[in-house]
């Protein structure tokens, strides 16, 4: 480290010193170097935007595992699919997660899906059963009215026969 004017400049060293201390199984916070070297945390959000954009298939990941979220979960499970064991230990230890976190959200992953399966197989036949019932009372109202008009018809055909039979009151 020199001090020009009031600025500093640091070592490409210092600086890849910074970064692998954030990105090794240690996963020191950006504050806690930021305080012990007397670096303003921007300076070092800096240095760690730059190694990404040079390392784009080796980036510093800086969340905590607390506040990943599941869209960053999913990513990891889809990383880490195809990755050997030592391969997916590797890995492991550049993020800092555990073998066992990739397991759990790999069955999450999976088990997203079933749940909505059976959520949409329980909707389905809940509405299945809720138009069988309409249904039924639909055809049962039918025949009812079908019954009603049978007996109407009826009605004026034998009225006409009477008629026919005896004359219309009108006459006498």
């Amino acid at each position: 480290m020199t001090k020009n004017n009031s600025k500093r400049t640091y070592t490409k060293e210092f600086k890849d010193s910074i970064l692998k201390r954030l990105d090794s199984p240690t996963n020191e916070t950006v504050s806690s170097l930021g305080e012990e070297f007397n670096i303003s945390k921007s300076t070092i959000y800096q240095w760690v935007r730059t190694n990404n954009k040079k390392q784009r298939n080796n980036p510093i990941n800086l969340k905590s595992k607390s506040n990943w979220s599941s869209q960053d979960k999913f990513h990891v499970v889809l990383e880490t699919a195809t990755l050997s064991e030592n391969e997916l230990a590797e890995y492991c230890r550049r993020k800092g997660i555990y073998l066992e976190e990739i397991k759990a959200w790999k069955e999450q992953c999976l088990n997203a899906n079933i749940v909505s399966i059976k959520e949409d197989s329980e909707k389905l036949k809940s509405n299945l059963k809720e138009e069988q019932k309409k249904n039924k009372e639909l055809q049962r109202e039918l025949r009812r009215k079908e019954k009603a008009l049978a007996e109407t018809a009826a009605l004026l055909v034998l009225r006409k026969k009477a008629q026919a039979i005896w004359g219309d009151e009108e006459e006498e």
